[in-house]
Order: C-alpha cells, then sequence, then structure tokens
C-alpha cells in the first residue's frame, strides 16, 4: 500500500482517535487575565478542528513574560507503524513529546549558537566567511560573508541533495564549496539550507567543538534544558513519528516539475530509508550527509523547552539575572535588514514591530512577540499519516498565522486592561 492511499485510508480514523485524546496542564497561579484566556481558547480550538485533518497529534505551549501561561497535547505521537500500518494501539501525544524540528534547526541551535559567539568577540557578522573556514575561496566565494548566510542572501543553491556525493561533513562541505553560485551575492534573499550548513561549519571551527556539543554545554545545559539535543538515544523520551521512509525527497529527486529541481541522475544513489522515522531526524542532508547534526536540520525537543529559548530572546539574553547573550546581540539579530527580515529568523506578516518566527518541514513552528512578552510553540507531526494526491503535506500557515493573531490581540487586550 502507497503512503497516499493509506493516508486517505486512515483519516477518517486518525480524526476520531485524535480527537479523542486531549491533555493540558495551566498552573492555577499563573492563569492569564480574561482577554489572554480567550484568545488561547480560540487557539485551542482552531488546532482542534485541523486535528485528524492536518496531523495527527499537537503540543501547543504559551507564556506570557517569561511565565508558563499555557500547555496542552492533542491527539496521537504515532498511529502507524514500523512499516506503515495502523498501530492497534496509537501512542497518545503528551506534553513531553519530543520533535524533530527540521528548519527550526536553524534558530534554536545554529543562530542563537552565531549570537553567542557574536556576543564573545569571537565571531564577526561582516567578515566573510574564509576568515573561519580557509578551504571555502573563490572568485564568488571570497565575498560571501557571515552576515549573508544568516540573512539567506550569499547566492548558494537553496537545496540538492547532498548525499549522493557526500556521506562526511567534510565531503558534504567540499561539495557546497565546488557548486555554482544560484544568483549574485546579495542579490537577494533566496533561503538556502546550504548556507546554514556552512554557519553550522563556522560554528564548529571557531568553538573546536561540533555544532551539537558547543550548543548543549553554552546554551541548553545553563539554560536547565535536558530534552534539546542532536542524535537523540531511544531512550531519551517519546518521539512524534514523522514520514515514512524520505518520499517527499525521493520525490523532489526523481520529478523535476516537483519542489527543487535536481539535475543529476536520479538512480546514482539508493540508501533511501523506507521505514517509518521516529527519533531519527527526517531531513536527508542531516542524516545521510551529516551524520545527525548539521546547522539547518537535525534537532530535536519539547514545546515547552523551546518557549525557555524563545523566552531568552524576548528577555533580550537575559535568563536568571544572567546575561547569556548580550542584549545589543540580540538587538541586532532582530532588526530588520534590507530583505525586510532578520538574522537567522522569518519576520511574521501584519504583527507587531520585532516580532519574530520560524517554522520547520516536518510540522513544527515558534513565535516571539517582544512587545506583548509572548512565546508561543505550536508542534505538529503533519507528515506522519503521508503526503496528499499531489504529493504534498498540509500547509499549516493559515493557523499558525491565525493563532497568531488571536494571541497579540488577546494580549494586546490584557496589557491595555492591565494599564488602566
Amino acid at each position: 500500500m502507497t503512503e497516499k492511499r493509506l493516508s486517505l485510508r486512515l483519516s477518517t480514523a486518525v480524526a476520531v482517535l485524535a480527537a479523542a485524546v486531549v491533555t493540558s496542564r495551566v498552573a492555577p497561579a499563573q492563569r492569564p487575565l480574561r482577554a489572554l484566556s480567550s484568545a488561547i481558547a480560540t487557539a485551542d480550538s482552531l488546532i482542534l478542528a485541523s486535528l485528524g485533518r492536518d496531523f495527527p497529534g499537537a503540543v501547543f505551549v504559551v507564556a506570557k513574560d517569561g511565565v508558563l501561561v499555557h500547555e496542552r497535547a492533542f491527539g496521537y505521537a504515532q498511529v502507524l507503524d514500523h512499516y506503515g500500518k495502523p498501530l492497534a494501539t496509537p501512542k497518545r501525544m503528551s506534553t513531553a513529546t519530543l520533535f524533530d524540528l527540521a528548519s527550526v534547526t536553524k534558530v534554536m541551535a545554529t543562530t542563537m549558537a552565531c549570537m553567542l559567539l557574536v556576543s564573545r568577540g569571537q565571531l564577526e557578522l561582516d567578515a566573510p566567511v574564509y576568515r573561519y573556514l580557509p578551504e571555502f575561496r573563490g572568485a564568488h566565494l571570497d565575498s560571501i560573508t557571515v552576515r549573508l548566510l544568516l540573512q539567506h542572501a550569499s547566492g548558494l543553491v537553496q537545496w540538492q541533495p547532498l548525499y549522493y556525493q557526500a556521506t562526511t561533513s567534510t565531503e558534504r562541505f567540499t561539495v557546497i564549496r565546488d557548486m555554482s553560485l544560484e544568483w549574485g551575492v546579495g542579490a537577494g534573499r533566496h533561503y538556502s539550507d546550504l548556507g546554514f550548513m556552512l554557519l553550522g561549519d563556522i560554528v564548529a571551527r571557531i568553538s573546536g567543538q561540533p555544532l551539537n556539543v558547543f550548543v548543549r554545554e553554552q546554551l541548553y545545559t545553563p539554560l536547565g534544558l535536558r530534552h534539546t539535543m542532536f542524535i537523540p538515544s531511544p531512550g531519551a523520551g517519546q518521539f512524534a513519528a514523522t514520514e515514512l521512509g524520505n518520499g517527499y525527497e525521493k520525490h523532489m529527486v526523481y520529478d523535476s516539475t516537483f519542489g527543487y529541481r535536481y539535475r543529476g541522475d536520479p538512480t546514482a544513489w539508493t540508501g533511501w530509508r523506507d521505514t517509518m522515522l521516529v527519533g531519527q531526524t527526517n531531513d536527508g542532508n542531516a542524516w545521510y550527509a551529516n551524520g545527525g547534526v548539521a546547522g539547518h536540520a537535525g534537532l530535536f525537543s519539547t514545546a515547552s523547552e523551546l518557549r525557555v529559548l524563545i523566552d531568552l530572546l524576548n528577555n533580550r539574553g537575559r535568563f536568571k539575572g544572567r546575561a547569556l547573550i548580550a542584549r545589543d546581540v540580540v538587538e541586532r539579530f532582530l532588526t530588520l535588514d534590507r530583505y525586510q527580515n532578520y538574522l537567522g529568523w522569518m519576520k511574521p506578516v501584519d504583527l507587531p514591530e520585532g516580532t519574530f518566527m520560524h517554522t520547520g518541514f516536518t510540522g513544527t513552528w515558534v513565535l516571539g512577540v517582544p512587545s506583548q512578552g509572548l512565546s508561543v510553540v505550536l508542534l505538529t507531526n503533519k507528515q506522519h499519516v503521508g503526503a496528499n494526491a499531489q504529493g504534498n503535506f498540509p500547509n499549516l500557515g493559515p493557523l499558525q498565522a491565525a493563532i497568531a493573531r488571536a494571541l497579540v490581540s488577546g494580549a494586546a487586550r490584557t496589557r491595555a486592561k492591565a494599564t488602566r
């Protein structure tokens, strides 16, 4: 049975099963005021409306001014077994479930690692990449700076299946270096996984530690985070399942009209995973070519721990009275650039100035609204029951935008009442 047919067969069953399981936790002493509480209820309703249709399960967290005000788990973490067949007993989602964050890795690991290094005077944003990676030289490469990588404006190709040519991060670096640029350096913002792989390399070269070790020791452990990690062990906790193998990427490679075009021979590599991915990063380049640790993807975490990282930025780099990241560095990274985005982070549409966010292909989303003191995390397993007839997974952008609007409006009304 193909993944697409299985998805259609399961859609009704998943809707019934998922809607039956909802757990939540709000600390009674920290309940938000009525306007924000009403907005959270609206957000919960929006998630419930998507449950079973767009994803089997989700975890939703909201914090206000550094205080957790809402944490809720919906539906199921896994409904299909190792071979993609329905589980006799689906695994319930919990607020402690770990998710494959996909591109949220770019901000919660790589961008924040860069912020730490800039704070310590070890990384200069306008330095050429070759200052830190001396092998990265060439007529056009010489003008690529660290800032341009963070801005997705380096001119590098957006995506290619680098595992066709590389099995290690060293080989992968060489492939990127030797690849022709897709655009002129600085000519525009073109979201690039390859650029963030290089940023991960820069962090490792400066610190003398692999990216995963650096962020664990210098960021996650000081914040008390124990479940934010690359390459989690099977015993790390319960995982939200993602895709049945790498069907989506394989589709991109074999179909030149789907997603990013691959210009090589699709049959030249046959190492595709074909079983349910649980606790393994879904991203092919992270898994096959980088050993699970990469600057663009590979991080796992829980919603509650991601919220702590957003709180850190909302609080301008301070945690429990200590400046973990310099305030001016946070502000530099979260100031709009000439491409109307931030360094590493994305700028949401029609939200207050300074609001920052990022999404992940597996169905993850994080949002910070400093003006309202809001930290918001919505993690879903949207890939788990397969793509639609066109080969695509659900678009959660409208859901995320609706949740953001509701919460920002509710927080603004709450603040207005508090100042009367």
